[in-house]
């Protein structure tokens, strides 16, 4: 089956659920593989090729798309590590699921502030490159098969941490691993080496109309 996407050809070769396959029968063997998950029975997978994913842009839906990602990785037996930039300290739903999830590690740095002064303080500065240092360690040990830096983009443009050390940790990285980095301000050194760029921009949104972030959407 083929379809047509702003004048790409893709080809869609994905396996599909079998249509004879029910609702409640996709539950129970959903069941299954999460029972069998903490014993290792099914049979670890790895990717063949992991690229480098960056999703950036001043739209809603970056660490939302990376979680998305992380769900579907770990449904297929894939460990995903989440390595969360300045966000530490903030309270989002993510949180209180993630240790309930196998094979899904998440680890958050950052004080529970916006950080709004440039350049940032040596205390905030030094959480971002503690998070890119274990960022590094999982990456390199390759154990991890998906490894989602969120917010890393934002730390680049504030400078706490350098493009050269992200870009040589892409050049570097194990074949099999898939990196994924989110954040506003892509620069053009990490959007040139990535595989795939993704801009979430805004069209509307409600906190223009004095909307409040609602939890369990926004957090």
């Amino acid at each position: 089956m083929e379809q047509t996407h702003s004048k790409n050809i893709v080809k869609e070769d994905r396996p599909l659920l079998s249509r004879r396959q029910t609702v409640g029968k996709t539950i129970e063997n959903h069941e299954k593989t999460l029972a069998t998950f903490g014993d290792e029975a099914l049979t670890r997978q790895r990717l063949e090729k992991g690229m480098v994913q960056v999703y950036t842009g001043d739209g809603k839906g970056k660490t939302s798309a990376a979680f998305g990602l992380a769900l579907r990785a770990v449904g297929r037996g894939l460990k995903v590590y989440v390595i969360q930039f300045i966000k530490g300290g903030f309270d989002y739903g993510e949180l209180y699921i993630v240790e309930k999830i196998p094979n899904l590690k998440l680890a958050t740095f950052g004080r529970g502030r916006f950080i709004t002064e440039i350049p940032p303080s040596e205390e905030d500065s030094k959480l971002a490159r503690e998070a890119f240092k274990l960022a590094k360690k999982v990456v390199k040990s390759g154990e991890y098969d998906v490894v989602v830096l969120d917010e890393v983009n934002v730390a680049l443009n504030l400078k706490m941490i350098s493009i050269d050390a992200v870009t040589d940790l892409i050049k570097n990285k194990p074949k099999h691993v898939e990196l994924i980095l989110t954040g506003r301000y892509a620069p053009a050194q990490l959007i040139k080496i990535a595989d795939l760029v993704t801009e979430m921009r805004e069209v509307k949104h409600p906190y223009t109309q004095g909307a409040s972030p609602r939890k369990g959407i926004e957090y």
